[in-house]
């Protein structure tokens, strides 16, 4: 199976510190950037992303980075690539 690319630009959302979020690995989801289970039947399965402080992040939508699919999670901030 190969990942659907979801947009041309990175999706910005509010997350909260504890938290975990599942990054759709497929692209097939509706509910992007976040996993709703349309994996379902295929090789893929979301990415689990821990908000370890509030704050805005840009998560990845392209979905051809499988290896680490957060190299495009930045703060909005400082437009620092998260580590």
């Amino acid at each position: 199976d190969k990942a659907i690319k979801a947009s041309d630009t990175p999706y910005p959302m509010d997350v909260e510190a504890g938290k975990s979020y599942f990054w759709c690995a497929c692209g097939k989801s509706k509910k992007q950037p976040l996993c709703d289970g349309s994996h379902s039947g295929t090789d893929f399965s979301p990415v689990m992303y821990s908000a370890i402080e509030s704050k805005q992040v840009f998560f990845a939508a392209a979905k051809q980075r499988q290896s680490n699919p957060f190299a495009m999670v930045v703060t909005q901030k400082s437009n620092r690539v998260a580590e």
